[in-house]
C-alpha cells in the first residue's frame, strides 16, 4: 500500500510458506477486496489465548491495523510480537484465510493508520465513530503482521450447488 509507514527490506524475510488452494496473488486479492475485520489470536500469559476482531489495510500479504496503546491486544504484543490471524466471512459459503505472523509495532504511524481503516471501513473520517475515535488518535499503535505461512480455502464450488438460494 503507497504511504505505508513501515519500510521492509524484502531480501532478509523469507516468502511465506502457502498451502491452499489460492496463489500468493490469490491471497492478497482477497484480502484487498474483503472489507471485513481481521480476527487475531494472540498469547495473552498464563490466563491463555486472546482472540480479537480488528478492521485491517491489505499491503499485499501483510495486514496493518491499529489500536490503543493501553489495549490488552498492544500489551500481549509486546510481550511476544506474534499471532494467529484469520480473515474470512461467516455466511457460506466459505473461503477465507488464515496463518502465522510475527508482527511489528509503531507508535508513530498509529494516527495516519487510524485514518485509513477509517476510510476503508467507513468510507470517511467525518462520520460520529470517526470523530470519536479521532479523539485520542495521537498515541494510537499501529501493529503489521509479517505472514509465516498462509492457509486458504475456497468452498463455493462445492457449497453452491448444495446452499438454499438465501445464502447463495
Amino acid at each position: 500500500m503507497p504511504g505505508t509507514p513501515y519500510a521492509r527490506d524484502m531480501t532478509s524475510a523469507p516468502p511465506p510458506l502457502f498451502r491452499g488452494p489460492w496463489s500468493p496473488g490469490e491471497v492478497a486479492a482477497f484480502l484487498a477486496d474483503s472489507v471485513i475485520p481481521v480476527r487475531l489470536g494472540v498469547d495473552a500469559g498464563p490466563g491463555g489465548p486472546l482472540v480479537v476482531s480488528l478492521w485491517f489495510l491489505p499491503d499485499g500479504l501483510e495486514l496493518v491495523g491499529a489500536s490503543r496503546p493501553t489495549s490488552t491486544l498492544i500489551r500481549c504484543l509486546e510481550r511476544r510480537p506474534a499471532c494467529g490471524f484469520e480473515v474470512a466471512a461467516d455466511a457460506p459459503p466459505y473461503r477465507g484465510v488464515r496463518g502465522r505472523a510475527t508482527v511489528d509495532l509503531d507508535r508513530s504511524a498509529g494516527a495516519d493508520t487510524l485514518d485509513r481503516l477509517l476510510e476503508r471501513y467507513l468510507g470517511s473520517v467525518d462520520v460520529p465513530l470517526g470523530a470519536r475515535l479521532r479523539e485520542r488518535a495521537d498515541d494510537e499503535v499501529a501493529f503489521r503482521l509479517r505472514p509465516l505461512s498462509i492457509t486458504s480455502w475456497d468452498y463455493r464450488e462445492r457449497m453452491t450447488t448444495s446452499l438454499p438460494d438465501r445464502a447463495r
